[in-house]
This record gives C-alpha cells, sequence and structure tokens, in this order.
C-alpha cells in the first residue's frame, strides 16, 4: 500500500515537474519569436524609410534619386552599409558569452535597423506588390516549418551540417556567378536556396528549443532568447530573398 502510494506521489511529482518545464518552454520560445517578429518589423519600417529618403520618382524611364539615395545605393558608403550587419553577426556570434543581455539585446535592434537600410535597395528592384506578396509567401513557409521543428520527434541535427555544407556552396556559387553572369545559375541557386532555408528553419527551431533549460539563469536565458532571434530572422531574411529572386516582379 505505501509503495503504490510513493509511486503515485513521484508519478505527480514528474507530472508537475514537466507541466513547468513546458510552461518555462513555451514562455522561452514566445520570448524568441516576439523578438525576431519586432526585429523583422523594424528592418521593414527602416527599409521603408530610407527608400522614401533615398528616391525622388521612379518611372519607365528609371529611378532619380536624391544626394541621400546616391551616398549610400552609388558610393563607397554602400560597401560599409552592406557590410556592417555582417559584422555585428560575427562580433554576437563570438561575443555573447562576455556581453550582458541588455548589451545583446541593443546589438540585436542595432543589427535589424542596419539591415533595414541595406534591404532598402531591394525596394529599387521589384514592384512592392510583388515584394509583399512574397513576404506573406515567406511568413507562411517560415511558419509551417519553424512548427514543423518545434513539434517534430525527429532528430533533425544530421541534416544540420548537409545543410551547412549547402549553405556554403551557395555562397560560394553566388561570389563566382557574380563574374559569369549567368541567368542558369542564378535561378539554380535561388531554387537550392529556397530549399536550404526551408531546411534551416526546421533544424535551427529544434535546436533553439533544444538549448532551453529550466535552470538556467534570467539573464543567459535573456541571451539565448536574443542569439535564438536572431538565428531565425536570417532564416527569415534569406529565405525571402531567395523567393524574391524567384517570384518577385522587377520594376
Amino acid at each position: 500500500m505505501n509503495f503504490d502510494r510513493e509511486n503515485m506521489i513521484k508519478a505527480q511529482q514528474a507530472q508537475q515537474a514537466t507541466a513547468v518545464m513546458d510552461e518555462g518552454l513555451r514562455a522561452y520560445m514566445l520570448k524568441v519569436y516576439n523578438y525576431m517578429a519586432t526585429g523583422i518589423l523594424l528592418t521593414g519600417i527602416v527599409s521603408l524609410i530610407t527608400f522614401k529618403m533615398a528616391v525622388v520618382s521612379v518611372s519607365a524611364n528609371g529611378i532619380v534619386l536624391t544626394g541621400f539615395g546616391n551616398a549610400i545605393y552609388n558610393s563607397a558608403l554602400m560597401w560599409v552599409v552592406m557590410l556592417a550587419p555582417l559584422a555585428i553577426v560575427f562580433y554576437m556570434s563570438f561575443g555573447i558569452n562576455k556581453m550582458g543581455y541588455a548589451k545583446a539585446q541593443t546589438l540585436f535592434w542595432v543589427y535589424a535597423g542596419l539591415m533595414g537600410l541595406s534591404l532598402s535597395s531591394i525596394l529599387l528592384v521589384y514592384t512592392g506588390a510583388s515584394i509583399a506578396r512574397v513576404f506573406f509567401i515567406t511568413a507562411a513557409t517560415f511558419g509551417a516549418m519553424s512548427i514543423y521543428g518545434y513539434t517534430t520527434k525527429r532528430d533533425l541535427t544530421k541534416f544540420g551540417s548537409f545543410l551547412m555544407m549547402g549553405l556554403i556552396g551557395i555562397i560560394i556559387a553566388s561570389i563566382v556567378n557574380i563574374f559569369m553572369k549567368s541567368s542558369m545559375m542564378y535561378f539554380v541557386i535561388s531554387v537550392l536556396g529556397v530549399l536550404i532555408f526551408v531546411g534551416l528553419t526546421a533544424y535551427d527551431t529544434q535546436k533553439i528549443k533544444n538549448m532551453y533549460v529550466a535552470s538556467d539563469s534570467g539573464e543567459l536565458m535573456g541571451k539565448k532568447a536574443v542569439m535564438g532571434a536572431l538565428t531565425l530572422y536570417l532564416d527569415f531574411i534569406n529565405l525571402m530573398i531567395m523567393l524574391l529572386r524567384l517570384f518577385g516582379q522587377r520594376r
């Protein structure tokens, strides 16, 4: 009798511990998604404001830029605009253990803003309607794959190295194609890019979920949430860019 009672108490304690774990995990993942969504919103706002400040008019005869537009799109400053976000990603990735939560959070917002400045150039290439359409396609695809990564019992770890090799491959191919200017290679890179970032969305979601530890302190948990948001943000933005290459309507 006492043995059965002890088993019942242990089972109840295990259920309570699991419930607390699940509640903490949901709060943690919600924090990650909130950071990511806010970062994408900030990027979109900065992109639109930059485009409005940089462009005088868009017509069949071409695009007329302001002095500010010429500075960020047609001068050496454009390289600073392009490379600054990359520098912040490397700094955060290698220095996250030494920085505080507040600094990591601030760097994430700065990064999202700089990406908005950089990505404003796509508004010069594609129509606003096609960008909006591709954004919703990206959001639906990302959402579906992220849910899959969160809920699946299948271990996606073995696909991570394969996807990273594919990512390195399309980066090298993209650099080569800058000189080759092959439309066929451009198309193939875009298709492979969509497949790779769809896979990375599921893989990264599962990895972020598995990084959760209930005993983590608020400071450490906050930094994990910021880095998780940065990872998913990059998956979303790159997936959208690849889809734009395939389905975006050029001006």
